[in-house]
């Protein structure tokens, strides 16, 4: 067998080993989320119930529902508790690697890449949800009609749309990254704004879970924000054309 064959099986096998660690990091924090996982519940069953009036409350219809949910919410929490430490494992394995400029750049990136999904699941989370379910619950009152949620359905739904935050709210990032690749540049956002708000708006539209303008709006002007951070760092941080075509 040749060297080369010999250093392909030997990345293999630390590759490997990397998956297998990350797999018992993950297992380890879902472990230890497992036993807060009726405090998580609560606090993420917590916007609605707040908005519930007296004598509405949640639901499970089979015996092992909520125990089903506090499993759901252990493993949820469990990759995100392991998240800092499968990257550790990763870079690790890819960090020998890499040139010295390649790396330069990857923990800043992988740290505001954390940031960002943390603050955009809390912003839904303490800023959207409560409007939003108020909004809902309103609708029911003077009705005939008692909203009585189920525990399996909300939990599917305020993690999905807590997650979909966190991801809608690496906007800056993402563009940054084209623009390090050079697939956009910031006079292409400047011209292409006006659609972007359309965009941002539909896609408010969309997450929110109440159909309010108010939970809409709270969800857009973020994301506007954010857009026009990531025109501000494509403009500085981008591959400039002009530039290269100079220095060759």
């Amino acid at each position: 067998m040749s060297e080369k064959e010999l250093t392909f099986l030997g990345h293999l096998e630390e590759f490997r080993r990397v998956l297998i660690k990350s797999f018992f990091a993950f297992l380890g924090t879902s472990a230890l989320a497992l036993g807060f996982s009726p405090y998580l519940f609560r606090w993420l069953k917590y916007p609605l119930q707040h908005a519930l009036p007296s004598g509405w409350h949640f639901i499970a219809t089979t015996p092992f529902e909520i125990y089903s949910a506090y499993i759901r919410v252990a493993l949820t929490f469990g990759i995100l508790l392991a998240a800092p430490i499968i990257f550790h494992f990763f870079w690790s394995f890819i960090h020998p690697g890499l040139h010295p400029n390649e790396r330069r750049g990857v923990m800043p990136a992988a740290i505001a890449c954390g940031l960002l999904f943390l603050g955009g699941a809390l912003f839904g989370y303490f800023v959207v949800f409560p409007p939003a379910y108020g909004f809902v619950v309103e609708l029911l009152q003077g009705t005939d009609v008692m909203f009585f949620p189920k525990v399996s359905d909300y939990l599917s739904f305020a993690l999905r749309l807590l997650i979909a935050f966190g991801i809608v709210f690496e906007l800056p990032l993402f563009l940054l990254l084209l623009g390090r690749f050079g697939l956009v540049r910031a006079k292409q956002l400047n011209r292409y704004r006006k659609y972007v708000i359309v965009a941002i708006f539909l896609a408010a539209g969309i997450l929110t879970p109440g159909p309010d303008v108010l939970s809409q709006v709270l969800m857009a002007i973020p994301l506007l924000f954010l857009f026009e951070i990531g025109v501000v760092l494509v403009r500085v941080f981008g591959k400039n054309p002009a530039k290269k075509l100079v220095s060759a």
